[in-house]
Protein backbone atom coordinates (compact mmCIF):
# COMPACT_ATOMS: atom_id res chain seq x y z
CA UNK A 1 0.00 0.00 0.00
CA UNK A 2 1.90 3.31 -1.33
CA UNK A 3 -0.04 6.32 0.21
CA UNK A 4 0.85 9.93 -1.35
CA UNK A 5 3.15 12.39 0.51
CA UNK A 6 0.55 14.99 0.37
CA UNK A 7 -2.34 12.77 1.81
CA UNK A 8 -0.48 12.81 5.57
CA UNK A 9 0.16 16.64 5.02
CA UNK A 10 -3.20 16.90 4.43
CA UNK A 11 -4.23 14.79 7.78
CA UNK A 12 -1.05 16.44 9.93
CA UNK A 13 -2.96 19.96 9.40
CA UNK A 14 -6.70 18.25 9.99
CA UNK A 15 -5.19 16.49 13.31
CA UNK A 16 -3.06 19.45 14.94
CA UNK A 17 0.20 18.51 16.48
CA UNK A 18 -0.47 14.33 15.48
CA UNK A 19 1.94 14.28 11.98
CA UNK A 20 4.42 12.09 13.83
CA UNK A 21 2.00 9.83 15.27
CA UNK A 22 -0.05 10.07 12.08
CA UNK A 23 3.41 9.03 10.12
CA UNK A 24 4.27 5.91 12.25
CA UNK A 25 0.09 4.51 12.14
CA UNK A 26 0.19 5.63 8.67
CA UNK A 27 3.42 3.22 7.63
CA UNK A 28 2.71 0.27 9.96
CA UNK A 29 -0.74 -0.10 8.57
CA UNK A 30 0.32 0.16 5.23
CA UNK A 31 3.31 -2.81 6.04
CA UNK A 32 0.36 -4.89 7.10
CA UNK A 33 0.25 -4.93 10.65
CA UNK A 34 -2.13 -4.07 13.80
CA UNK A 35 -1.61 -1.13 15.99
CA UNK A 36 -2.06 0.05 19.73
CA UNK A 37 -2.28 3.36 20.88
CA UNK A 38 -1.74 4.07 24.09
CA UNK A 39 -2.15 7.31 25.90
CA UNK A 40 -4.98 9.44 28.41
CA UNK A 41 -8.67 10.40 27.57
CA UNK A 42 -8.66 13.38 25.11
CA UNK A 43 -5.28 12.87 23.18
CA UNK A 44 -7.00 12.70 19.93
CA UNK A 45 -6.58 8.79 19.24
CA UNK A 46 -9.70 8.14 17.42
CA UNK A 47 -9.83 11.24 15.70
CA UNK A 48 -6.10 10.79 14.65
CA UNK A 49 -7.46 7.03 13.62
CA UNK A 50 -10.93 8.00 11.39
CA UNK A 51 -8.49 10.85 9.38
CA UNK A 52 -5.87 8.19 9.14
CA UNK A 53 -8.61 5.20 7.55
CA UNK A 54 -10.09 8.34 5.13
CA UNK A 55 -6.19 8.81 4.12
CA UNK A 56 -6.22 5.46 2.96
CA UNK A 57 -9.51 4.85 1.43
CA UNK A 58 -10.26 2.03 4.30
CA UNK A 59 -13.87 1.31 6.11
CA UNK A 60 -13.91 2.43 9.67
CA UNK A 61 -15.58 -0.20 12.33
CA UNK A 62 -16.01 1.68 15.81
CA UNK A 63 -16.07 -0.59 18.83
CA UNK A 64 -16.39 0.55 22.51
CA UNK A 65 -14.60 -1.39 24.74
CA UNK A 66 -16.83 -2.64 27.64
CA UNK A 67 -17.17 -4.88 30.14
CA UNK A 68 -20.22 -5.75 28.39
CA UNK A 69 -18.53 -6.78 25.03
CA UNK A 70 -19.26 -10.27 24.49
CA UNK A 71 -17.89 -12.31 21.89
CA UNK A 72 -21.07 -12.28 20.26
CA UNK A 73 -21.73 -8.73 20.04
CA UNK A 74 -18.28 -8.55 18.48
CA UNK A 75 -18.57 -11.13 15.95
CA UNK A 76 -22.25 -11.21 15.39
CA UNK A 77 -25.04 -13.85 15.59
CA UNK A 78 -27.43 -15.62 14.21
CA UNK A 79 -30.98 -14.20 14.27
CA UNK A 80 -32.70 -16.49 16.94
CA UNK A 81 -36.46 -15.94 15.52
CA UNK A 82 -35.46 -16.67 11.67
CA UNK A 83 -33.30 -19.58 13.10
CA UNK A 84 -36.47 -21.39 14.26
CA UNK A 85 -37.79 -21.20 11.11
CA UNK A 86 -35.57 -20.97 8.57
CA UNK A 87 -32.46 -23.26 10.71
CA UNK A 88 -28.82 -22.23 10.95
CA UNK A 89 -28.15 -20.48 6.99
CA UNK A 90 -25.91 -17.83 6.38
CA UNK A 91 -28.33 -15.33 5.43
CA UNK A 92 -29.84 -14.93 8.70
CA UNK A 93 -26.49 -14.37 10.48
CA UNK A 94 -26.58 -10.19 11.64
CA UNK A 95 -22.59 -9.20 11.08
CA UNK A 96 -21.05 -7.91 14.07
CA UNK A 97 -18.41 -5.19 13.69
CA UNK A 98 -15.67 -7.49 13.69
CA UNK A 99 -16.95 -9.62 10.83
CA UNK A 100 -17.83 -6.80 8.93
CA UNK A 101 -14.72 -5.51 8.94
CA UNK A 102 -12.96 -9.15 8.16
CA UNK A 103 -15.94 -8.99 4.67
CA UNK A 104 -15.00 -5.41 3.93
CA UNK A 105 -11.33 -4.63 4.54
CA UNK A 106 -12.02 -2.41 7.09
CA UNK A 107 -10.20 -0.83 9.87
CA UNK A 108 -11.85 -2.71 13.22
CA UNK A 109 -11.20 0.28 16.12
CA UNK A 110 -11.40 -0.83 19.39
CA UNK A 111 -11.75 1.83 21.90
CA UNK A 112 -10.21 0.96 25.52
CA UNK A 113 -9.20 -2.17 24.58
CA UNK A 114 -7.82 -2.70 28.24
CA UNK A 115 -11.81 -2.85 29.37
CA UNK A 116 -12.84 -5.44 27.54
CA UNK A 117 -13.68 -9.06 28.80
CA UNK A 118 -10.77 -12.03 28.25
CA UNK A 119 -12.73 -14.50 26.61
CA UNK A 120 -13.65 -11.30 23.96
CA UNK A 121 -9.87 -10.23 24.05
CA UNK A 122 -9.31 -14.07 22.95
CA UNK A 123 -11.45 -13.73 19.83
CA UNK A 124 -9.15 -10.57 18.99
CA UNK A 125 -6.13 -12.88 19.14
CA UNK A 126 -7.14 -15.26 16.82
CA UNK A 127 -8.29 -12.53 14.26
CA UNK A 128 -4.50 -11.13 14.47
CA UNK A 129 -2.66 -14.28 13.82
CA UNK A 130 -4.41 -16.22 11.66
CA UNK A 131 -6.86 -13.13 9.68
CA UNK A 132 -9.78 -15.44 9.73
CA UNK A 133 -12.53 -16.48 11.99
CA UNK A 134 -14.38 -19.44 12.38
CA UNK A 135 -17.84 -19.14 13.48
CA UNK A 136 -19.66 -22.34 14.70
CA UNK A 137 -22.63 -23.52 11.78
CA UNK A 138 -21.31 -20.35 9.61
CA UNK A 139 -17.80 -21.45 8.74
CA UNK A 140 -14.62 -19.20 7.97
CA UNK A 141 -14.69 -15.92 7.44
CA UNK A 142 -11.47 -14.69 6.27
CA UNK A 143 -10.10 -11.17 5.78
CA UNK A 144 -10.23 -8.95 2.56
CA UNK A 145 -7.33 -6.98 1.68
CA UNK A 146 -7.00 -3.96 4.33
CA UNK A 147 -8.37 -5.27 7.46
CA UNK A 148 -6.43 -4.10 10.20
CA UNK A 149 -7.00 -4.03 13.99
CA UNK A 150 -6.21 -1.09 15.52
CA UNK A 151 -6.99 -0.50 19.27
CA UNK A 152 -6.77 2.27 21.84
CA UNK A 153 -6.39 2.14 25.58
CA UNK A 154 -5.64 4.30 28.49
CA UNK A 155 -2.70 4.20 30.85
CA UNK A 156 -3.31 0.76 32.65
CA UNK A 157 -3.38 2.15 35.94
CA UNK A 158 -6.08 4.46 34.75
CA UNK A 159 -9.81 3.40 37.18
CA UNK A 160 -11.64 0.78 35.38
CA UNK A 161 -8.59 -0.76 33.44
CA UNK A 162 -6.61 -3.55 33.51
CA UNK A 163 -3.01 -4.87 31.76
CA UNK A 164 -3.99 -6.30 28.58
CA UNK A 165 -2.03 -9.92 27.75
CA UNK A 166 1.13 -10.15 26.30
CA UNK A 167 -0.35 -11.99 23.65
CA UNK A 168 -1.98 -8.55 22.38
CA UNK A 169 1.35 -6.42 22.91
CA UNK A 170 3.03 -9.15 20.74
CA UNK A 171 0.51 -8.93 17.63
CA UNK A 172 0.82 -4.54 17.82
CA UNK A 173 2.70 -2.28 16.75
CA UNK A 174 2.38 0.61 19.76
CA UNK A 175 2.12 4.26 19.49
CA UNK A 176 2.14 5.92 22.45
CA UNK A 177 0.17 9.19 22.59
CA UNK A 178 0.72 12.26 25.18
CA UNK A 179 -0.78 15.36 25.61
CA UNK A 180 -0.06 18.13 22.74
CA UNK A 181 1.91 21.30 23.52
CA UNK A 182 0.73 24.44 25.12
CA UNK A 183 0.04 25.90 21.06
CA UNK A 184 -1.34 22.98 19.61
CA UNK A 185 -3.93 22.52 22.72
CA UNK A 186 -4.47 26.57 21.84
CA UNK A 187 -5.25 25.88 18.69
CA UNK A 188 -7.39 23.05 18.86
CA UNK A 189 -9.43 25.01 21.51
CA UNK A 190 -9.59 27.81 19.31
CA UNK A 191 -10.98 25.73 16.40
CA UNK A 192 -13.67 23.66 18.77
CA UNK A 193 -14.88 26.51 20.78
CA UNK A 194 -15.75 28.87 17.60
CA UNK A 195 -14.62 32.94 17.95
CA UNK A 196 -14.17 34.05 21.39
CA UNK A 197 -11.26 35.88 23.43
CA UNK A 198 -7.91 34.99 22.59
CA UNK A 199 -6.66 35.54 26.26
CA UNK A 200 -9.69 33.30 27.72
CA UNK A 201 -8.32 30.51 25.29
CA UNK A 202 -5.07 30.67 26.22
CA UNK A 203 -5.72 30.86 30.04
CA UNK A 204 -8.14 27.74 29.89
CA UNK A 205 -5.90 25.50 28.06
CA UNK A 206 -3.06 26.80 30.67
CA UNK A 207 -5.57 25.81 33.75
CA UNK A 208 -6.37 22.63 32.21
CA UNK A 209 -2.59 21.83 31.80
CA UNK A 210 -1.93 22.23 35.12
CA UNK A 211 -4.50 19.61 36.50
CA UNK A 212 -2.15 17.24 35.02
CA UNK A 213 0.70 18.03 37.30
CA UNK A 214 -0.85 19.50 40.29
CA UNK A 215 -0.12 17.62 43.31
CA UNK A 216 -3.25 16.90 44.86
CA UNK A 217 -4.62 15.50 41.19
CA UNK A 218 -4.41 12.00 40.63
CA UNK A 219 -5.91 12.93 37.17
CA UNK A 220 -6.09 15.79 35.36
CA UNK A 221 -8.21 16.97 32.19
CA UNK A 222 -7.75 16.37 28.89
CA UNK A 223 -8.32 19.79 26.05
CA UNK A 224 -12.03 19.02 25.85
CA UNK A 225 -12.41 20.80 29.25
CA UNK A 226 -10.71 23.84 28.33
CA UNK A 227 -12.96 23.96 24.81
CA UNK A 228 -15.88 23.58 27.07
CA UNK A 229 -14.84 26.32 29.35
CA UNK A 230 -14.59 28.72 26.33
CA UNK A 231 -18.44 27.66 25.35
CA UNK A 232 -19.54 27.80 28.89
CA UNK A 233 -17.91 31.32 30.01
CA UNK A 234 -19.44 32.60 26.21
CA UNK A 235 -22.86 31.22 27.21
CA UNK A 236 -22.80 32.28 30.55
CA UNK A 237 -21.06 35.64 29.78
CA UNK A 238 -24.36 36.10 27.16
CA UNK A 239 -26.74 35.39 30.13
CA UNK A 240 -25.18 37.53 32.76
CA UNK A 241 -24.49 40.13 30.10
CA UNK A 242 -21.03 40.91 30.89
CA UNK A 243 -17.94 40.23 28.73
CA UNK A 244 -16.57 36.48 28.10
CA UNK A 245 -13.53 37.26 30.11
CA UNK A 246 -15.24 38.87 33.70
CA UNK A 247 -14.02 36.71 36.48
CA UNK A 248 -17.33 35.61 37.88
CA UNK A 249 -18.08 34.68 34.36
CA UNK A 250 -14.79 32.39 33.51
CA UNK A 251 -14.74 31.02 37.46
CA UNK A 252 -17.69 29.62 37.42
CA UNK A 253 -16.95 28.25 33.84
CA UNK A 254 -13.57 26.49 35.01
CA UNK A 255 -15.96 24.80 38.31
CA UNK A 256 -18.44 23.30 35.54
CA UNK A 257 -15.91 22.11 32.93
CA UNK A 258 -13.06 20.70 34.93
CA UNK A 259 -14.70 19.90 38.48
CA UNK A 260 -16.11 15.97 37.40
CA UNK A 261 -13.34 15.82 34.93
CA UNK A 262 -10.33 15.78 37.43
CA UNK A 263 -9.51 13.09 40.33
CA UNK A 264 -8.02 13.71 43.88
CA UNK A 265 -5.06 11.62 45.03
CA UNK A 266 -6.33 9.13 47.72
CA UNK A 267 -6.61 10.75 50.94
CA UNK A 268 -6.91 14.54 49.68
CA UNK A 269 -8.88 16.33 52.48
CA UNK A 270 -9.60 18.77 49.42
CA UNK A 271 -12.93 19.16 47.02
CA UNK A 272 -11.84 19.19 43.30
CA UNK A 273 -13.63 22.78 43.41
CA UNK A 274 -10.97 23.80 45.64
CA UNK A 275 -8.28 23.20 43.16
CA UNK A 276 -9.77 24.12 40.11
CA UNK A 277 -10.62 27.54 41.68
CA UNK A 278 -6.78 27.45 42.39
CA UNK A 279 -5.50 27.12 39.38
CA UNK A 280 -8.27 29.50 37.75
CA UNK A 281 -6.39 32.40 40.62
CA UNK A 282 -3.21 31.39 39.44
CA UNK A 283 -4.31 31.77 35.55
CA UNK A 284 -6.99 34.01 35.28
CA UNK A 285 -6.61 36.17 38.07
CA UNK A 286 -3.18 37.75 36.64
CA UNK A 287 -3.71 39.68 33.92
CA UNK A 288 -1.88 42.53 33.69
CA UNK A 289 -2.61 46.39 31.05
CA UNK A 290 -0.60 44.87 28.68
CA UNK A 291 -2.32 41.36 28.06
CA UNK A 292 -5.69 42.19 25.91
CA UNK A 293 -7.77 43.96 28.67
CA UNK A 294 -7.85 45.77 31.69
CA UNK A 295 -6.47 43.97 34.86
CA UNK A 296 -9.10 41.89 36.07
CA UNK A 297 -9.21 41.69 40.31
CA UNK A 298 -9.82 38.74 42.67
CA UNK A 299 -13.13 37.31 43.35
CA UNK A 300 -14.20 35.04 46.10
CA UNK A 301 -14.88 31.60 45.61
CA UNK A 302 -18.23 30.53 45.04
CA UNK A 303 -19.71 28.91 47.85
CA UNK A 304 -19.58 25.20 46.10
CA UNK A 305 -15.54 25.86 45.99
CA UNK A 306 -15.13 26.42 49.95
CA UNK A 307 -17.48 23.28 51.05
CA UNK A 308 -15.28 20.60 52.25
CA UNK A 309 -17.69 17.97 52.33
Amino acid sequence: MTVPHDAVANLARDVVGRRREAELVIAALAADRHVLLEGPPGTGKSTLLRHVAQVLGLGFEFVEGTAELTPARLIGSFDPALVLSEGYVPDIFVDGPLVRALRNGSLLYVEEINRVPEETLNALVTVMSERELHIPRLGRVAASPGFSLVAAMNPFDAVGTARIAGAIYDRVCRVAMGYQSHDDETSITSVAAGEGDHWVVNAAVSVVRSTRTHADLRTGSSVRGAIDLCVVARELAALRRCAADDDSVTLDAALVALSGRVRLRDGCSRTPEDVITELWREHFSTRTPNEDGPPQGKVESPTMANRTG
